[in-house]
């Protein structure tokens, strides 16, 4: 599912083959010291906690243990960056799976210092080619969205809304949500105009994900 744009089929063959191959994580990041080279393109999974970050990335990679699901919002605390093996993908990208913006379990101290930490890698990573917002279909974008919004507007840094959980509404609901998170990003000067509706439960709009991410990564 995605609002007003039609994937091809070249378009989604080539998201499948980048994504046909084992997925395997890299590293987890804790500081910006220990960031892989910038010698690839990147993307980036944001969202606030509990938006189904996780559970998207499996499902895009198909691999259900790829990145950590948890009924605990806050869980992931660090940059875990993964790449493909295959032939297609291999020392082309890097994705990265950020911490959860929002609410988290954790202490004041020790969240101040993640946020931190994912604020400046999304301000100042030259290779990061797009971040992927994640917002619940549900719930729509919250003031903690546009907060980041705003700040990827004032650093120059692409990103496109992904609508997670589009399995949970209606689908007369979804298309609320879907036009109305477009006209809100049309006074943000980097969001990228089309925005997509997912279900990591169904499959739907993931075959138009990875189309996307490969678009970046091989384009």
């Amino acid at each position: 599912m995605a609002s007003d744009v039609t994937f091809s089929e070249e378009d989604l063959a080539l998201g499948e083959r980048l994504f046909e191959a084992p997925w395997v994580f890299v590293k987890g990041v804790v500081g910006l010291e220990h960031l892989p080279p910038a010698d690839r393109a990147e993307v980036a999974f944001a969202g606030r906690s509990n938006v189904g970050k996780s559970s998207l990335i499996n499902a895009l990679t198909r691999q259900g243990g790829l990145a950590r699901t948890s009924n605990t919002p806050g869980r992931t605390q660090e940059l875990n960056v993964f790449e493909p093996t295959g032939p297609l993908g291999a020392g082309r990208l890097y994705l990265f799976d950020l911490p959860g913006y929002g609410f988290a379990e954790a202490p004041k101290a020790k969240v101040d210092a993640w946020t931190m930490l994912v604020k400046d890698y999304l301000r100042g990573r030259s290779s990061l080619k797009r971040v992927f917002l994640l917002i619940d279909s549900r719930h729509g974008l919250k003031a903690n969205d546009l907060e980041i919004m705003a700040m990827l507007d004032a650093a120059a840094v692409a990103y496109q809304i992904v609508l997670t959980k589009a399995d949970k509404i209606s689908e007369r609901a979804l298309a609320k949500v879907e036009a109305a998170t477009t006209v809100a990003l049309v006074p943000h000067a980097a969001a990228f105009p089309v925005v997509l509706a997912t279900s990591s439960e169904t499959g739907a709009g993931i075959a138009e994900l990875r189309a996307t991410v490969a678009a970046i990564a091989l384009g």
